[in-house]
């Protein structure tokens, strides 16, 4: 039986926890999509799942380069594909789970994405420009040559947005249009984790509290140590920046949690844009109900087709 599992949802909002139950219950595999999990080192602001959690069930596609290596869509599109392949290869079920919609539909919707090679000289521009005019300045130049690409990235998402207007300036046709997508040749469950905006936050907020107490800014202050600059990609998540501002007394750690909490109720709701409440293909269960025993019959019912 080939069939995949996929566990979405915006952040902090439970799809970790769910994805553990399942695949304890369904002989499954973690198959992360999470953007920031890829990076050792950074566990605590990444919220990603303990040695522990790892130990119950395989986790894939974690801890997997350093920080100051790059990653990209494409990369981790492959690195999916093969492992799921291979978890199937194996007799278990893979569950694709995260919250990064790029990464998710990349996958769900086998998106063929234009070969244009980097160009160094026009990222260095791009980059010169950011640092001169601010992050908005790109940004609005996305939204003008490609409001499609625009609309699907996060505006202080700078690598992304140079890489959008990359293609859109070597191929002269806005990145979008150079997305293909086939659709996976294997039956898919996807299921999606929401709860009320105001309970989401609160849950958000409680996080990141917990991420302090455990640690938060020794885990950063460490990464710094290590030469991990603040002006990389990896760096630039919600709270690690924040984080580095106050170790480099640029904010006082209140503003820096603060700033942390406001901008990862920012990301849930733009992770609300790449799934869509109204989107038929998605199974949304509200976690206030009983989310884990609707998750569990839904499972049961989409692998009993495969007699499983």
């Amino acid at each position: 039986m080939t069939a995949l599992i996929a566990i979405v949802g915006p952040t902090a909002v439970g799809k970790s926890k769910l994805a553990l139950y399942l695949a304890q219950r369904f002989y499954g595999e973690i198959v992360s999509a999470d953007s920031r999990q890829v990076y050792r080192y950074m566990d605590i602001g990444t919220a990603k799942p303990s040695l522990s959690e790892r130990e119950l069930v395989p986790h894939h596609i974690i801890d997997i380069i350093d920080p100051d290596e790059s990653f990209s869509l494409a990369m981790f599109q492959t690195l999916a594909y093969n492992t799921i392949e291979a978890v199937q290869k194996q007799k278990r079920i893979p569950l694709l789970v995260g919250g990064s919609g790029l990464y998710i539909w990349s996958v769900l919707e086998r998106w063929q994405m234009p070969h244009v090679p980097p160009d160094r000289d026009l990222r260095q521009n791009l980059e010169q420009k950011a640092a001169s005019e601010g992050d908005s300045a790109l940004y609005q130049e996305l939204q003008r040559a490609d409001p499609v690409a625009a609309a699907k990235i996060m505006p202080g998402n700078t690598r992304r947005i140079i890489r959008a207007l990359e293609v859109c300036l070597t191929t002269g046709m806005p990145a979008s249009q150079l997305w293909h997508k086939q659709g996976l040749d294997l039956p898919v469950l996807i299921i999606g984790l929401t709860t009320a905006r105001s309970h989401l936050y609160h849950i958000i907020d409680s996080r990141v509290d917990e991420m302090i107490k455990r640690g938060f800014v020794e885990e950063v202050k460490g990464l710094l140590a290590k030469g991990y600059s603040l002006s990389l990609p990896s760096m630039s998540s919600i709270g690690y920046r924040q984080m580095g501002m106050f170790l480099g007394g640029e904010l006082d750690l209140a503003s820096a949690i603060e700033q942390t909490k406001h901008g990862t109720h920012r990301i849930a709701r733009h992770q609300y844009a790449w799934f869509r409440l109204s989107d038929e293909r998605i199974c949304w269960l509200d976690i206030r109900g009983t989310w884990e025993n609707e998750a569990n019959a839904m499972v049961e019912k989409f692998l009993g087709q495969f007699g499983s």
